[in-house]
């Protein structure tokens, strides 16, 4: 019963750790909480059962009572009999929570937020799998088959997370599983006996086996292979390097180009893609609509510190299943129904350009699918670039006193709660927006209170170019007064930023303006039509778009009702400023023509926060410190070999690059004066000591050398045979063979003599020596013993495995301390 016992604990904790991926599923860890609680009833109540060997059924059956009974504590709506046995009322409302769950997996996109019916689910879940788990591992005996549910847990963010999911996540679950394996093996080795060592020695119960070391080795090994093997291999992903790079993709997701594939973040592309010298062609679209709005395809909803990022895409509706969007019957409402053939050249995202409340799509297969949170289609396995469909959709068209009837969202209602989320107050912006909606009775006047704010008669206007400022944070730098000019994403991001700041649900939209290349009812769209605005949440109506970039600015500009021209408040809707273009412009985002503008409009976003003159005068800088660390990287062996050099030959006299009054003798160095009173012994033994270090240093310095002319060396010979082999094999000629003599001798009489040699001099044999072995070798060899010196890069290697096996060692120690102390075998040898 203790194996049973110690095995059961091991299946709690390795369940847990399998569950561990969840958390990219889910906001915050609250989950977790639920999680342990059930887990650990369910554990204490098996532990306590098989510590007093009750029959092999009965731990099960406590495990489900305790199963039940948690989940009834945690999650009953009080119909509960003492509020932890169930009745059928619990039953009901656990029903209902399952079905509101669903609802939720439907709706929303990944990671959700806390709720009762997702809480619950993922008690639910994490409970049966840990049953499952000690059933197999535990009562039958096999664990290998306890791998089926923890796999199980790992597919749940497979399946939610559009994108790959973080290679931790199959660690967790890979390391959970061998846990498992290796504790179930351990105990079935310790049946036979008594366990033995490599070298014979009895190893006790208690003490980690060498086999077992090894074993968890290979496991690590094996786990880190099989996450760095698929990253690495081009043929199975997109390689490892691709994983790391930022550049704008080229049409095919090669990343130098028009596209990029993936879910990529889209303030990144639509900067990426305006930025580029040139127009390219991206959508051409052909419309019954006599005057479309604007070629929609994603949207950032998310508000961090840096600006709006985009999240992951939720669920995925079949396009079969696209419903017919609801109409209002109220006066100032209109609804047309329009269609649209769409030809996508050169725009390689998963996503597709879309208009606003899209009731049917033609000429589409299964792989796309519709994510009812963002309104957007999208595919996690093609992309967009040479598709051609038929898009049908309707526009609506609303009067303001229509939107005036839109009520506030609850405080609980699950749209406001996800799309008014910021971080902390900003004081400057809230105080903007506090201001701004002062005294306005209800959202919509609130809404155009902002609106109206980005208008000219507040300073606002478009440019080129950014104002950078020392606030810390671009959005702040961007609304004060002096600073307000920039680009589409600046504009729809401020405004988005200060709704939410009053807790009016908004978010950024990006997509294309129906721009000025028109040939009868067909429109070409470039990458210089990319554009940005925000769309906020009105009860009722759904999400309504406001674009306050000033209209002036770019090209294909579209009006409306409820969103006048700040310019010209009274603008009818669906008017067109493409006539009041400035000179030299043509082209959306703010981009002007090639020629006024060659690099296009820099719209770095709220996210990027420097100008484009800044981004272009600082790129140098940063290209030019990188080649200086890489040089220095490169010269840093040679360096090292010219210091240890000139260190060896100070003591002789000899420097490397020489003296002008010739070299010094050793003997020298032995020379001392005496003063009056002086200790002449000590005076001469110093003398003696310092000839000794010399002649090791010359040694030393010729065996370097010979190292890096690739001079095979034996440790196991004297200097006197090193030097014998030195002259024979590289064929020195006699004045460098005069020198090896000399050196061999010097050395000699340092390690085995009483006395050295002091009336020699070093440093001439050692030049000798290196020009007669410089001459004798090839120009590859002489490079090499330059540049990357064999004999720096072999001593750099053995301080690194000297080191890293000194670690090791004092880790293994350590561990091995710890496992003595606080293992649960020696624990459970103690009760025996």
């Amino acid at each position: 019963m203790t194996q049973r016992r110690h095995i059961t604990l091991v299946a709690a904790g390795a369940t847990m750790i399998a569950a561990l991926p969840l958390s990219s599923v889910f906001e915050k860890w609250t989950w977790l909480v639920g999680a342990l609680l059930v887990v650990g009833t369910m554990t204490a109540a098996a532990v306590a059962l098989r510590s007093v060997r009750a029959p092999i059924w009965l731990p099960t059956f406590a495990m489900i009572a305790c199963y039940v009974v948690t989940l009834t504590w945690l999650y009953s709506d009080g119909h509960a009999v003492l509020g932890i046995i169930p009745t059928a009322e619990t039953f009901t409302h656990f029903n209902k929570l399952l079905v509101d769950a669903g609802v939720t997996i439907r709706d929303s996109g990944v990671p959700v937020e806390d709720q009762d019916g997702l809480l619950f689910l993922a008690g639910l879940g994490v409970g049966a799998v840990y049953l499952a788990v000690d059933l197999a591992a535990v009562v039958a005996r096999r664990p290998a088959i306890a791998g089926i549910p923890m796999v199980a847990v790992y597919l749940v963010p497979v399946g939610t997370h559009t994108r790959s999911v973080s290679f931790l996540a199959f660690i967790c679950t890979a390391a959970a599983f061998l846990w498992l394996l290796a504790t179930d093996n351990v105990d079935r080795v310790r049946r036979f006996g008594r366990r033995f060592s490599g070298d014979g020695r009895d190893i006790d119960v208690w003490e980690p086996s060498p086999l077992a070391a090894a074993g968890r080795r290979l496991a690590v090994i094996g786990v880190v292979v099989a996450v760095i093997l698929p990253l690495a291999v081009p043929g199975m992903t997109t390689g490892l390097l691709d994983r790391f790079g930022t550049g704008v993709g080229d049409g095919s997701g090669a990343g130098n180009g028009p596209g990029r594939s993936g879910n990529v973040n889209l303030f990144s592309f639509l900067s990426g893609s305006l930025v580029r010298e040139t127009s390219y062609d991206m959508v051409k679209v052909s419309t019954d609509d006599p005057s479309p709005f604007y070629l929609r395809f994603g949207t950032a909803e998310d508000l961090t510190s840096q600006g709006f990022v985009n999240r992951s895409w939720g669920q995925a509706t079949p396009l079969s299943k696209l419903e017919e969007p609801q109409r209002l019957t109220v006066p100032g409402v209109n609804y047309k129904s329009n269609a649209a053939v769409v030809e996508v050249l050169e725009f390689n995202e998963r996503l597709l350009p879309l208009y606003e409340q899209v009731t049917k799509i033609d000429r589409l297969d299964g792989s796309w699918g519709f994510d009812r949170r963002s309104g957007v289609i999208y595919s996690g396995r093609n992309t967009a670039k040479g598709r051609k469909y038929i898009v049908h959709y309707t526009r609506p068209e609303y009067t303001p006193e229509a939107l005036r009837t839109a009520r506030d969202l609850n405080e609980g209602d699950q749209i406001r709660n996800s799309n008014t989320r910021k971080p902390t107050d900003v004081p400057e912006i809230k105080a903007i927006a506090d201001k701004l909606v002062a005294g306005k009775t209800n959202q919509y006047d609130r809404v155009r209170a902002v609106y109206d704010f980005f208008g000219p008669s507040n300073g606002f206007k478009y440019s080129l170019e950014t104002k950078a400022g020392n606030s810390g944070s671009a959005m702040v730098d961007f609304l004060r007064e002096g600073n307000r000019q920039g680009y589409c994403e600046q504009y729809a991001a401020a405004m988005a930023w200060l709704l939410r700041t009053v807790n009016i649900p908004a978010r950024v939209a990006f997509g294309f303006t129906k721009g000025n290349n028109r040939n009868g009812n067909t429109y070409t769209l470039s990458n210089f039509n990319l554009h940005a605005w925000t769309e906020v949440y009105f009860d009722g109506f759904g999400w309504v778009p406001f674009d306050a970039t000033p209209p002036s600015g770019f090209s294909g500009s579209v009006s409306s009702a409820w969103a006048p021209d700040p310019n010209q408040p009274t603008g009818n809707s669906g008017s067109t400023p493409e006539d009041d273009l400035r000179p030299g412009e043509s082209v959306s985002g703010g981009a002007s023509a090639a020629a006024t503008n060659p690099y296009g409009p820099n719209d770095p976003g709220i996210t990027g926060g420097a100008s484009s003159s800044e981004n272009s005068s600082t790129w140098p800088w940063y290209l030019l410190g990188a080649a200086v660390v890489l040089l220095v990287l490169l010269v840093l062996p040679a360096l090292r070999r010219v210091a240890v050099r000139r260190r060896r030959l100070a003591g002789t006299g000899a420097a490397a690059t020489g003296s002008a009054s010739g070299p010094v003798p050793a003997g020298a160095a032995a020379s001392v004066d005496v003063t009056p009173g002086g200790d002449a012994t000590a005076a001469q033994a110093a003398g003696l000591g310092r000839a000794r270090r010399d002649a090791h240093a010359a040694w030393d310095e010729l065996l370097d050398t010979m190292i890096d002319y690739r001079v095979e060396i034996d440790p196991a010979e004297t200097p006197r045979l090193t030097g014998e082999r030195l002259i024979t094999e590289a064929r020195l000629p006699e004045a460098a063979a005069s020198g090896v003599q000399v050196l061999s001798r010097a050395e000699e009489r340092a390690r085995y003599a009483r006395s050295p040699l002091t009336d020699v001099e070093l440093g001439g044999p050692l030049r000798d020596v290196r020009t007669a072995l410089r001459e004798g070798v090839s120009l590859r060899t002489r490079l090499q013993a330059s540049l990357m010196p064999p004999s720096v890069l072999a001593r750099w290697r053995t301080t690194a495995s000297t080191r890293y096996l000194s670690f090791s060692t004092a880790a293994a120690h350590r561990r091995e301390s710890l496992l003595r102390a606080t293992s649960p075998r020696r624990l459970l040898t103690r009760n025996r």
